[in-house]
């Protein structure tokens, strides 16, 4: 990262895959390409606040291409529709990252991923390092008009549960990766490579097989903004699998935690079988360092990959299930393409698999069904009586 990643604005400004974030100095070639010296007096000189592309040219293409991390975040809200999302589109309020993730001294406001600092779960940005956003920050605790039943929902359910009923609505997300797919060569030692129906690779030597979805339905679970890590060192029963790599953390009762909707991303990957933990693996490198793209050697990747981190491993390797989760929080659909109640209030709803309490639509309580019906019919009974009486009334007073 560097000053020219966030505020230029020219668009030239490439750094180099494989120089650790620096541009090259002269032209280079890479995979059929060609990467040029910036022109540092154009491009210093074209300085600006960020804009979608600078924020997106990293978080749109995070973990290795675009859409492939967040699902809700890809190179498709460059020039989002209305349909896509209602904030960021130019008919919509055409904002850019910034309108939201504000600055103070280039400490940037976030949503979540609050990593708790000590056992306590004191975080940092307690300390105040960096603002915390949300829709109520804009919207307020009440946003819909005064009487409309939404409102009643705002302490338990997360303005995004109800307003983004779908992700990678444009272009796909990958939502799985099985690295103990990986390794397979052609006949030239070449890694092979294989793409679907959304033209995104469904198999590629060097990382194993992947499964892409548009119009993903979110998950839904509680959240009070923080989350826990599994650890490298953190051992696991792999009975128990799969492995939650990341973990939300909130409750019901919790009044800082929302019913909030997540992308869950599944995934197999290496793991120590005797010791129970997971493993760091050597990707990229050369030949002689033992990186896997080059030699396509699990054990002699993770040797690297654990001598470089000080950590000892059994040389027992396995795969692992394991899940990753992603807040989505971005493409905000319009207000018309908001939730019906019945998509959760429902048996087979949306919130069918979120338990732990009492959800009209959807649970049903014997004794509460019963009084409900008695009380049904006793309703019933009493018009019935009561047009009885009026009927024998008026004919009494006719007489």
């Amino acid at each position: 990262m560097d000053c020219l990643v966030c505020h230029e604005q020219t668009g030239t400004y490439k750094k180099f895959p494989t120089k650790a974030g620096r541009p090259v100095s002269e032209p280079t070639k890479f995979k059929g390409k060609t990467f040029y010296p910036p022109d540092w007096n154009t491009v210093a000189q074209s300085v600006g606040r960020p804009t979608k592309s600078n924020c997106g040219s990293c978080h749109f293409y995070g973990g290795g291409g675009d859409g492939v991390k967040h699902g809700d975040l890809d190179s498709s809200l460059l020039t989002a529709s209305r349909d896509l999302d209602v904030h960021m589109s130019e008919e919509g309020g055409d904002f850019t990252c910034v309108r939201c993730h504000t600055t103070e001294a280039h400490k940037i406001d976030g949503r979540c991923y609050k990593k708790p600092a000590f056992d306590t779960r004191k975080s940092l940005l307690d300390d105040d390092l960096v603002s915390r956003i949300s829709c109520v920050s804009c919207h307020s605790e009440t946003p819909h008009q005064d009487g409309h039943k939404a409102n009643d929902h705002t302490d338990i359910v997360a303005c995004q549960t109800c307003h983004i009923p779908s992700f990678a609505r444009v272009n796909p997300t990958k939502m799985s990766w099985d690295w103990s797919e990986a390794g397979r060569l052609n006949e030239k030692g070449k890694p092979v490579v294989k793409k679907g129906d959304y033209g995104k690779p469904v198999y590629h030597g060097k990382k194993g097989a992947f499964v892409w979805e548009k119009y993903v339905v979110p998950e839904y679970r509680w959240f009070n903004g923080t989350m826990e890590y599994h650890l490298i060192t953190d051992t696991f029963d792999p009975d128990t699998a799969p492995l939650e790599i990341n973990k939300p953390v909130g409750r019901r009762g919790d009044d800082k935690s929302r019913i909030y909707p997540f992308k869950v991303h599944s995934s197999i990957q290496p793991y120590d079988e005797k010791q129970n933990t997971m493993l760091n693996v050597h990707l990229f490198g050369s030949k002689e360092s033992g990186a896997y793209w080059k030699n396509y050697d699990w054990d002699m990747a993770v040797d690297a990959g654990m001598e470089y981190m000080g950590l000892d491993w059994s040389g027992e390797l396995g795969f692992i299930d394991t899940k990753y989760y992603f807040p989505i929080t971005h493409m905000v659909a319009p207000e018309e393409d908001s939730l019906a109640c019945i998509s959760c209030h429902s048996q087979g709803g949306r919130l069918a698999n979120l338990g732990g309490f009492y959800m009209p639509g959807r649970d049903h309580s014997p004794l509460l069904d019963v009084i409900g019906w008695l009380l049904v019919a006793g309703s019933l009974i009493g018009v019935i009586v009561h047009g009885i009486m009026r009927a024998v009334a008026g004919q009494w007073s006719a007489r």
